[in-house]
């Protein structure tokens, strides 16, 4: 069988199918061969290795499926951090008929790898919403109640109802049954699509942003506290969507 015809064989191939395939045409002798098949073998166990990860950050889901809950809600926010900017929260409810492996806490992702997952998740879940609160309200409130603010928010605007809810590392008065977790975006998948739709959803308000206020370099530093960004603080003073409460030791 030619390279080529190999090829075509085995690149969609199950890894049991992959093995009986190189069992039955693997040699040694030929450079080209062995190249091929030790490509598609990582390949292989990179899928197999998400699938194992997917599978273990999909664990508080299934067990709440088992228990009778029908939509489990990931809630999880973006930005609390920054001088500048609302504080993001996503809720999202998956379908986990429909696995996205390679989804992850979106700080673990690069920015195209967070813009393409959070399409595909969007495409995919069940439901999901979107919510902020305003840099105002974190001055009013402190960023605290401001995150909490605005994950309540994005619960109460899913078009489902949760009868469960999943959240990173907070507590919230809400009305349904839920769990807080620690590091949540990094072990529970539906946390995690929250994180990354919430974390694509402010960085394009703050790309946005950028071109109002152009003296503050949002669209590099999203808003957070680098030294350039501080400087331009410093030099122009604070703009309408910069965070009073943050400035005290700057200005």
């Amino acid at each position: 069988m030619k390279i080529k015809e190999l090829e075509e064989l085995i690149k969609n191939a199950s890894f049991e199918e992959f093995e009986k395939i190189k069992n039955q045409y693997y040699d040694l002798n030929n450079k080209s061969l062995v190249k091929l098949f030790d490509r598609y073998e990582k390949k292989i166990k990179k899928e197999l290795l998400l699938i194992e990860e997917y599978e273990k950050r999909t664990e508080y889901e299934r067990s709440l499926l088992e228990k009778g809950y029908k939509f489990i809600a990931g809630v999880d926010e973006v930005g609390r951090g920054p001088l500048a900017g609302p504080v993001y929260a996503a809720a999202v409810i998956l379908d986990l008929k429909k696995p996205i492996y390679e989804i992850k806490d979106s700080k673990k992702l690069s920015h195209n790898k967070r813009k393409e997952l959070s399409e595909k998740i969007k495409q995919n879940c069940i439901a999901y919403s979107i919510a902020y609160a305003t840099e105002k309200e974190i001055d009013e409130l402190n960023i605290l109640n401001a995150t909490k603010l605005a994950m309540k928010r994005a619960i109460e605007s899913l078009k489902i109802k949760p009868d469960y809810v999943l959240i990173d590392a907070v507590s919230l008065d809400i009305d349904i049954e839920y769990s807080s977790i620690i590091k949540g975006d990094d072990v529970s998948a539906s946390i995690g699509a929250a994180s990354i739709i919430a974390k694509v959803e402010r960085d394009e308000f703050m790309d946005s942003i950028a071109k109002k206020y152009t003296l503050y370099g949002f669209e590099k530093n999203k808003g957070y506290g680098t030294k350039d960004h501080i400087e331009a603080i410093k030099l122009y003073g604070p703009c309408e969507i910069h965070r009073r409460s943050f400035l005290k030791n700057i200005l």
